[in-house]
């Protein structure tokens, strides 16, 4: 593998909890991403999946520079995400874009969609000229398979597959070369995500786009992603390519995961075993000392709750945070 276009390593979030009416004092920290590592090659796209409030959202904020990270370092082409301030982030900013969870409250009401999706040549003056700008929007429109012919209509007049492609238009205007994706599809009909997600297959091959695609849903992860990281309680637990997590999974949490999968043939549902997870997810505020999944998993020991396992190469060589990591085959 060649020179990664996005390096993130040991990045941390933690937000602080505050108590008290005139004199706020901070009595705990939400630990929402708490030292998450990874790369992302060029024209690769990472999945990223768990339980929500495991740290998603809160890498995306992160990444895109909408929150500021506790520590931990972030290099985008050689750069360092977190030093650029000023003109140099602004720059930066038409490299990674993001589109964002809810079609219908991540686009103004009140702006009509010409204006939606040109509003990036407004604060980016010099990628578009002003004379060109209107043209760039039908082009833009068009390539995510809308009428160019719709650019003074506003957000209520579409439906929620139709918005999501506006705000994909919108994170396509600069030319980017990354693409966060946080949850894109999961407010969606299951026939309208089929068709997002095959625009992003789509304008990946023609733009060479990286995305870091955040979601829920396996099956819509696995559908577009080359490599997937499975996270849990602020950390990544699992990472491998799309095989190794869906077929051979090693970390005990990424097995219960896939055995929740709803299975569509009769026939082989009755021959997977479904990994039944005792308890709730702990509080971030106050995680499991250790493996922060050893008080739900079967497999836990002592060595669980005095070591944190580290994010290593396991039994078939991809990379699990668990001591007792073994691959177990999963039933398609």
């Amino acid at each position: 593998m060649g020179e990664p276009i996005l390096s993130v390593r040991d990045l941390v979030k933690h937000f602080p909890v505050r108590d008290g009416v005139l004199f706020k004092r901070t009595i705990a920290h939400v630990k929402a991403v708490d030292g998450v590592s990874f790369d992302l090659q060029p024209g690769e796209t990472l999945g990223v999946v768990g339980e929500s409030g495991c740290g998603k959202s809160t890498l995306a904020q992160v990444l895109m520079r909408l929150e500021e990270p506790t520590s931990g370092a972030a290099t985008f082409e050689g750069r360092d995400l977190f030093k650029l301030r000023g003109a140099e982030l602004r720059r930066m900013r038409r490299e990674i874009q993001i589109v964002l969870q809810d079609p219908y409250t991540s686009l103004n009401p009140r702006m009509t969609v010409g204006d939606i999706v040109g509003e990036p040549f407004e604060i980016h003056t010099d990628v578009a000229p002003k004379g060109s700008r209107a043209k760039k929007v039908q082009e833009l429109l068009e390539v995510v398979g809308l009428n160019p012919e719709h650019v003074n209509r506003y957000p209520h007049q579409f439906s929620g597959g139709q918005r999501q492609r506006i705000g994909i238009a919108r994170a396509l205007a600069l030319r980017p070369k990354v693409i966060i994706c946080d949850e894109p599809v999961s407010a969606l009909d299951v026939s309208i995500q089929a068709q997002v997600m095959n625009l992003l297959g789509e304008l990946q091959g023609e733009f060479g786009l990286s995305y870091v695609f955040i979601a829920h849903d396996l099956s819509v992860v696995r559908h577009l992603s080359t490599r997937v990281a499975v996270m849990y309680l602020g950390k990544i637990v699992e990472i491998g390519t799309e095989d190794e997590i869906y077929e051979r999974p090693s970390h005990p949490y990424t097995q219960a995961l896939l055995s929740a999968v709803p299975v569509a043939d009769p026939a082989v549902r009755g021959q997977r075993q479904v990994i039944r997870l005792e308890g709730d997810v702990p509080s971030p505020i106050d995680p499991p000392s250790g493996c922060r999944f050893r008080t739900r998993c079967w497999k836990a020991a002592d060595i669980c709750a005095t070591e944190a396992p580290k994010l290593e190469p396991r039994t078939d060589g991809h990379l699990s945070a668990c001591h007792f990591a073994e691959v177990k085959s999963v039933v398609p």
